[in-house]
């Protein structure tokens, strides 16, 4: 009977043991976290690719997001969206965030924002194109060339364009137009002679007989045209976020791409962008998807592309003064976090 007790206690002992084991762990697996909801604020185009492709292809998902894309009529709304917490995340110019860091973008903000840039997108893709007629920069003189703003965007790589072209800023008409979709809007309207346009609106415009007339990659060199940004405020209560961010954009950067994903990607422009036919949607991805002039595969911020941004706005900006410190305007914290993986 002694024996049948002990055999008896030795059965308990171990049942409670494991009960033991698999309550601890239960107490120690920490439950999968819900996807984070995120409102991403961009302008209208066919730039927009990576956000549709890492929505589409679940990018965002599998990093903890679900994403809600809004597109923007003009950076105004952009930045006010970000400073009211309508939005978490800006895809803008990298200019944008340098020009309201100094006191110079075209709303003032009390208390002062704090916008900064946690990754790059690309060098812009940004071409002066005008209308059939005008076939050279100097053509320019005396017509009327429309601009989002005159203190922010890429108001200045046009700038920049014309003056290396002997076309001096009063030389022409300035026109407010608002965002890339609406300027090229406006332009196939024929209400302005040139604007500055980002790929694929140029190649749509040059379809059209429109003429190209640089580029900011020929003219300017390495630059630093679009980014990811954020307010440093909402950044630090949300690190995860930004990260997850960063890690969907660059999947989907390296999703589109893969040759094999190619007609996937064109499908994906003419779903998107109203318009859109299959040949400008093929060239369109053969420019942005172009392996060493395309999106930036790494999200990374290029230091010499960063300085000639700093480098015209010290030169444009109003009042002129030298910027030296990209800490001011950026923090790759994020990013590095977000390769780490």
């Amino acid at each position: 009977m002694e024996t049948n007790n002990i055999r008896r206690r030795s059965v308990l002992a171990a049942a409670s043991g494991a009960a033991l084991a698999t309550l601890a762990g239960c107490a120690t697996t920490t439950p999968p976290q819900a996807p984070q909801p995120i409102s991403v604020i961009s302008f209208g185009g066919g730039f927009n690719l990576p956000l549709w492709a890492a929505r589409d292809q679940g990018f965002f998902a599998r990093h903890g997001l679900v994403a809600d894309l809004q597109v923007t009529p003009d950076s105004k709304n952009v930045f006010s969206g970000l400073m009211e917490g309508r939005y978490q995340v800006a895809v803008t110019a990298f200019d944008n965030i340098v020009a309201y860091q100094e006191g110079q973008g075209e709303v003032k903000f009390d208390p002062p924002s704090d916008f900064f840039a946690f990754m790059g997108s690309d060098d812009g893709f940004l071409s002066l194109v005008a209308a059939p007629e005008v076939k050279t920069v100097a053509q320019l003189r005396g017509k009327t060339v429309s601009v989002d703003a005159m203190s922010n965007g890429f108001s200045f790589a046009l700038r920049e364009m014309l003056a290396r072209n002997g076309v001096a800023e009063s030389d022409v008409k300035w026109a407010r137009a608002g965002g890339t979709d609406r300027r090229f809007a406006a332009l196939m309207e024929r209400q302005h002679d040139a604007t500055m346009l980002r790929a694929p609106f140029d190649l749509q415009a040059k379809n059209r007989g429109f003429n190209q007339l640089a580029t900011a990659r020929e003219v300017i060199g390495p630059y630093l045209g679009i980014v990811g940004a954020a307010r440093r405020s909402w950044a630090r209560e949300h690190p995860a976020q930004v990260v997850g961010f960063i890690r969907a954009y660059r999947d989907a950067v390296r999703w589109l791409e893969d040759p094999a994903n190619r007609p996937a990607a064109e499908a994906l422009l003419m779903r998107n962008v109203p318009g859109m036919s299959a040949e400008i949607a093929q060239q369109s991805c053969a420019l942005m998807l172009d392996p060493k002039s395309g999106f930036f595969s790494d999200a990374g911020m290029e230091p010499r592309a960063v300085q000639a941004v700093l480098a015209l706005r010290s030169k444009l900006g109003e009042p002129p003064r030298p910027l030296t410190d990209p800490d001011k305007y950026l923090d790759r914290r994020y990013w590095r976090d977000a390769m780490a993986s």
